[in-house]
C-alpha cells in the first residue's frame, strides 16, 4: 500500500537548495547528476534536438532554464560536435551557487553563457531558437508554470521542450529502492521522492498547456517514468 495519493499533485518544498554549505550543496548536485544519467535523463531532450536539426541544420541558440551545474548543455555540446551542428548555448538558473557550480567544470566546445536570473526577468539580446527546461517545472506552483509555458511559446524562435517526472507511484517505489542501494546523498533521495510527488501527469500536462493557449503541442509519456511536453516550428 503506497502511503501517498498520487491522484493529486503535492505542494512540497525541496531542502537542496537550503543546504548551507558549499561542498555539501556540490555533492548534492553531482549526486543529482548521478541519477540523472543512471535514469537516461537527457536522452528525450537530445531526441528533440535531432528532431529540431533535422528540419533546421543551424546555427542554433539554445537556452535552458533552469540548468543548475549546466551538465544537459555540456551534454549538448558533445551531441552538437558529433553532428557538426553550430550551437550557441546559454545556461539560465536563478541559484547563484548552481552557477558556481557549473563554472567549476572546464568550458566545453562550444562554451556555454550562464546567466543568473529568474527566467521571467531575462530579456536575451537574441532570441533563442530552442527553450529547454529539465526537472525545473515540478517546482513551480501552476499559475507560474501556466505562465512559463506561454512565455517559452512566444519567445522560443523553433520550439521548445520539457523534460520533468511523471507523477507515478511506480517510479515512486524504483527511486526508494534506488535511495536505498546508491550512496546518494540523504537530501537527494528525499528531494527525489518529493519531486516525484509534486511532477506532472499527461492529464495535468494537457490542461495547463490548455489554459497557457498553446494550440499545437506533443505531450508523451516517456521511459523510464518520465513525461515530455515539446512544441516545434514549421520547416523554415
Amino acid at each position: 500500500m503506497m502511503p501517498h495519493d498520487f491522484t493529486r499533485r503535492a505542494e512540497l518544498d525541496e531542502a537542496m537548495d537550503s543546504v548551507a554549505d558549499y561542498a555539501e550543496y556540490r555533492r548534492c548536485l553531482h549526486d543529482l547528476n548521478s541519477v540523472s544519467r543512471l535514469v537516461l535523463a537527457h536522452q528525450p531532450t537530445l531526441a528533440f534536438l535531432d528532431q529540431i536539426a533535422a528540419m533546421h541544420p543551424g546555427p542554433l541558440r539554445i537556452l535552458d532554464v533552469g540548468c543548475g551545474d549546466g551538465s544537459m548543455l555540456r551534454r549538448i555540446a558533445r551531441w552538437a560536435r558529433r553532428r557538426n551542428i553550430v550551437v550557441h548555448l546559454t545556461g539560465l538558473d536563478l541559484h547563484p551557487r548552481a552557477i558556481q557550480v557549473a563554472h567549476e567544470f572546464p568550458q566545453p566546445n562550444p562554451p556555454i553563457d550562464y546567466v543568473i536570473s529568474d527566467v521571467f526577468d531575462y530579456a536575451p539580446q537574441t532570441q533563442p531558437d530552442v527553450i529547454l527546461s529539465a526537472h525545473f517545472t515540478h517546482h513551480l506552483p501552476e499559475p507560474e508554470l501556466i505562465r512559463f509555458l506561454a512565455w517559452m511559446e512566444s519567445t522560443a524562435r523553433l520550439g521548445w521542450f520539457v523534460n520533468d517526472l511523471h507523477r507515478h507511484p511506480n517510479p515512486y517505489r524504483l527511486f526508494t529502492l534506488l535511495g536505498k542501494v546508491f550512496p546518494w546523498h540523504p537530501i537527494i533521495v528525499s528531494d527525489g521522492l518529493i519531486s516525484i510527488r509534486c511532477a506532472f501527469t499527461v492529464e495535468d500536462w494537457q490542461r495547463l498547456t490548455h489554459a497557457a493557449c498553446i494550440r499545437e503541442c506533443t505531450i508523451a509519456e516517456q521511459f523510464p517514468a518520465r513525461v515530455t511536453v515539446a512544441a516545434m516550428r514549421p520547416r523554415r
